[in-house]
């Protein structure tokens, strides 16, 4: 999906570390924009058309509905044709892999009239989804999962700055995740204390590149169709699961009311400002 992985065991074995990698592997061939036999580009390609894809696939995309209306469209799944417009379509792990898009892909779309019944998915036309954050988020919370049902006692698993962790620390106490200074490299600002749940983090300094003499990034402003520009730089979440956690932080530059609306949803989060200063939730405080 265009990121690296970090995957920590507690009790675990190599052979368990290795099923990890390649369940990851796995979950990359299905839901990669970037890779042209995967569930989310024949998805994207189908032009209304039904397709089979794999249950988890399946469940992933009824995610994306979800948290599209949770977040009260603040997170879009459908905003790939901006991606591409803003010119991020080559993977910045791999840049011989490119999406491409059919000529029908178009944003804003209404996700009305997708369907998914049992593995069969069908995106009405124009419809076209980045996988992407929330990918990552979920991709993160299965691994998890896998690693303690193989009887590891604990597990971290780390895709594209989304955490999930669960079981047993390193030290038998809480798992504690740095925060990023988004300006000072190798400094963290604020610390996560966790027995189970997850972090995701956002940030519009991390992964940017020149577009036509302008510094454009991978997060799309819903209301503008273009690269985020807010006085929010860097969005911490901390929910239970990562899937969640990615797709609240995504919310975090845009929202108003955004540092009082995440407790309601069982969620703390930790706000930078482009002057460096700092907010965050009233509950915050309860994983610092």
């Amino acid at each position: 999906m265009g990121t690296v992985a970090n995957l920590v065991l507690v009790g675990g074995t190599e052979d368990m570390l290795d099923d990890l990698v390649r369940n990851a592997d796995f979950l990359q061939s299905l839901w990669s924009r970037f890779l042209p036999e995967s569930d989310i580009t024949r998805l994207n390609n189908a032009e209304g058309a039904p397709v089979t894809v794999n249950p988890l696939t399946a469940k992933l995309v009824s995610e994306m509905l979800a948290a599209r209306a949770v977040t009260d469209g603040e997170y879009d799944p459908t905003i790939l044709p901006k991606l591409l417009a803003e010119g991020y379509a080559a993977s910045r792990v791999n840049p011989s892999n490119i999406t491409v898009l059919p000529a029908s892909a178009r944003w804003p779309v209404e996700m009305t009239g997708t369907t998914i019944e049992d593995n069969i998915v069908t995106l009405p036309i124009g419809v076209t989804l980045d996988s992407g954050g929330i990918g990552k988020g979920i991709a993160a919370d299965l691994l998890a999962s896998m690693a303690l049902e193989r009887s590891a006692l604990g597990v971290l698993a780390e895709i594209g700055g989304d955490v999930r962790i669960g079981g047993t620390p390193p030290d038998g106490g809480h798992w504690r995740i740095d925060i990023e200074d988004p300006f000072v490299e190798s400094r963290s600002i604020a610390r996560v204390n966790l027995i189970d749940g997850a972090v995701a983090t956002s940030s519009t300094l991390k992964r940017t590149w020149d577009n036509d003499g302008r510094t454009a990034n991978h997060l799309i402003d819903v209301h503008t169709g273009q690269s985020m520009v807010s006085n929010v730089v860097t969005v911490s979440v901390v929910a239970v699961s990562a899937g969640i956690a990615e797709v609240i932080t995504k919310a975090g530059f845009t929202r108003r009311d955004f540092l009082t609306w995440v407790p309601s949803l069982g969620a703390a989060a930790f706000v930078i400002y482009r002057d460096g200063t700092t907010a965050q939730t009233v509950n915050w405080k309860d994983y610092s």
